[in-house]
Parts: structure tokens; sequence; C-alpha cells
């Protein structure tokens, strides 16, 4: 397969910040993407084991964990990321032997019509404001007869984070995630409509809430819609920590609670 290198960021929204953030936790992602690791593991238990002289595109393939995955079953496969630095990372997992590289927004495919078999996302869907977009594109590039398997968070998620933060200031701190009606209504507008969504809750524990944020860092996920970017001070990360205690339970230990969508998708 050829190397492809390139950008085509979306028209309907400007995806630059969150790319950046992304970029800059490259290094650090893999050592805080233990949740993320878990819930891509679930998405790839709906996968058939032999894939073999298939196409599969990793969209938001972030540093290639699961691009390595797919490779092991026999696919080719289309690394695809916001983030120019996740590529690389994912370039350096997954090598040139039947990957290529592209950098690109799930909502602009830089891809001809009807040139995937498969499509594999896991918690990248989430970044985009309209999910009919990118469904959209899964759509058009997926051979008839395809499917498409997404992870995505819905709303609910971080319910404790932000509760806490709730407290402490009238900023939005935690992003907003789609209602399932709204997963629904996406997949209609889609032209999705043939699809099975299973939606577990995953709770993941913490000693503190410190932690949890440091994850949430650690793998770029820090970019909120709507909100101003900028250093949060020692004083009002002191105020979320003592406010997350109400969550502790009886080992001691402070949830993050994620509702989480997966969801099977036949084109």
């Amino acid at each position: 397969m050829e190397t492809a290198l390139l950008i085509e960021l979306s028209p309907h929204s400007d995806k630059t910040p969150i790319a950046e953030a992304f970029s800059r936790a490259a290094k650090t992602y893999d050592q805080h993407a233990a949740f993320q690791r878990d819930v891509g593991e679930r998405l790839l238990e709906y996968l058939p084991l032999d894939l073999s002289h298939k196409t599969v595109i990793d969209l938001g393939c972030g540093t290639g964990y699961f691009s390595q995955e797919l490779l092991k079953r026999g696919a080719k496969v289309i690394c695809c990321d916001l983030s120019g630095q996740m590529l690389a990372s994912a370039k350096q997992r997954c090598g040139d032997d039947g990957v290529s590289y592209l950098q690109a927004d799930a909502e602009s495919l830089p891809l001809t019509d009807n040139s995937v078999d498969l499509v594999f996302s896991s918690l990248a869907l989430q970044w985009c404001e309209d999910l009919s977009l990118p469904l959209r594109e899964v759509s058009r590039v997926t051979k008839p007869g395809g499917q498409a398997y997404i992870s995505t968070l819905l709303e609910g998620s971080l319910c404790e984070l932000k509760q806490a933060w709730g407290k402490i200031d009238s900023h939005q701190h935690v992003n907003d995630f789609a209602s399932i009606n709204q997963i629904k209504v996406a997949l209609a507008q889609s032209g999705c409509t043939t699809h099975q969504l299973d939606l577990p809750a995953i709770t993941v524990w913490y000693n503190s809430a410190f932690a949890l944020m440091r994850d949430l860092k650690g793998i770029g996920a820090t970019y909120v819609h709507g909100r101003a970017q900028g250093l949060t001070s020692r004083r009002s990360l002191l105020g979320v920590e003592r406010e997350y205690q109400v969550f502790r339970n009886r080992q001691g230990l402070l949830p993050a609670t994620y509702q989480v969508c997966l969801g099977v998708i036949h084109l």
C-alpha cells in the first residue's frame, strides 16, 4: 500500500485545537490509556478473527494500538488520525508493511467511494459535534456489504467530575456528550439504518481526582467545546479534589463513570 500523509481538515468546524491537544499527548498517551484500551478491546470482539484480504480504516487510530491488532488479523490497515504526532507514533508501532497513514478529519475523508471493507473507530467520533457527518463519510467510503465498528461516549460520562467542577465555578470543564437518542438520529440521518448498539457503563477507579485528571491530560482529552483554553489554578484543582471525595467508596477509591456506546453498522 502507498503511504499517504496528507491533511483534509473539515470545513464544518475548526478542529486544530483538538489536533494540537492530541499531538502534545502522543508520547504520554499509552501510559494513560487503560480505559481506551478496555473499550477498544470490547469493540474488537465484534470483528471477525480473520481479516485477510480486507482493507480496514482505523479512524482515530491514535498511537496505533488497535491498528496493530487489526494487522495481526491479516488486514491491510489505513491508520487515520487528526493528529500528525499520533500518526507518527502509530507508524513507529506498526511500520510500513500493509499499512498506510492518513492525516484527516473523519468528517471529510480524502478517500474514494467504496474503497474500504471495514471501518474501526474507537472513542474518536465524540470529537465531532454532528455525528451524522462522520457517519456519512463512513457509509460513503465503505463497500456495500461492509461493516463499521464504532465506539463513542454518551451523556452521563464523567458525571462525577462534572458535578465536582460544578461546585467550584460556572465554567464548562467537561465536554457534553451525545444522548442515545441523538446517536440514533445521527445514524438515521446518515443512512446507517441497519445496526446494533450495546450500551455498557464502565467505571474506572482512582486514588484521587488528580489521578483522573492526569489521565485525561495524558491522553490529550483536554479540549472542551466552548471553553477558552487556559491554565487552571491550583486552588481550583484542590477544590475539585475536595468535592470529589463524596464519591469515595469503602475501599477508599474514587469512581470515573463512562457511558459507552458500542455499535456495529451494516452498510
